[in-house]
């Protein structure tokens, strides 16, 4: 057999004449041999896309944190290590009174309001805490803006701003004036009363910010 052969397709047969036509691969074992691996091929894909929407069944956490459609607390309680259990804020920021806002009266306003944040709900919202809580939780309209703030047992409450974060109470028993208003400010506990004051320190706090 000659090289032009080779390459053209042709051989010779026992007889020495040329055999005329191009060598085949049987059909049937090449076509047989890719059906199986391609079958084999789409079954291993869809054993995996079922292993996968199994895998990801019932991961989906309501934003709540609890039950879908719940509303999550306004009020709840944190730890602060040299005071106890403290209402806080949904972000965790611990809340306060001011002593002298008795009788659903609002002192702070003006000045005041750039250190101590009143903690708002929205008009017409029935406030409610976690199960924890036992002080009567209510609200006010302040005076000043129409906003309606949260209360507990009658005291409206507010935030500090020189809190760093949740687990921060440097508020509490904490002392200041503003426009000529004498403040003492107090933590509260579940309860809605006031926290006692830090072990380290017996003595009220007083401001440093000018006022």
């Amino acid at each position: 057999m000659t090289i032009e052969s080779i390459f053209s397709g042709r051989g010779h047969q026992a007889d020495g004449t040329r055999q005329r036509g191009r060598r085949r691969l049987p059909r049937r074992s090449l076509g047989g041999g890719l059906a199986a691996s391609l079958g084999a091929g789409l079954a291993a894909v869809a054993a995996a896309g079922l292993l996968s929407a199994c895998s990801s069944a019932g991961s989906t956490v309501p934003a709540s944190g609890g039950a879908a459609g719940a509303s999550p607390s306004m009020l709840a309680t944190g730890q602060i290590s040299s005071i106890g259990t403290v209402l806080t804020e949904p972000s965790g920021l611990t809340v306060y009174e001011a002593q002298q806002e008795t009788g659903g009266k609002i002192m702070c306003t003006g000045s005041c309001l750039s250190f101590w944040s009143p903690v708002t709900v929205a008009k017409g919202v029935t406030p409610h805490g976690a199960s924890a809580i036992t002080g009567k939780l209510g609200t006010i309209k302040r005076p000043d803006n129409g906003a309606i703030q949260l209360t507990v047992n009658g005291h409206p409450l507010y935030t500090f701003r020189q809190d760093s974060g949740p687990g921060s109470a440097t508020g509490n028993n904490f002392h200041d004036s503003f426009g000529g208003l004498h403040f003492t400010w107090h933590a509260l506990t579940a309860a809605g009363l006031a926290a006692p004051a830090a072990a380290a320190s017996s003595t009220p706090t007083s401001n440093s910010y000018g006022y």
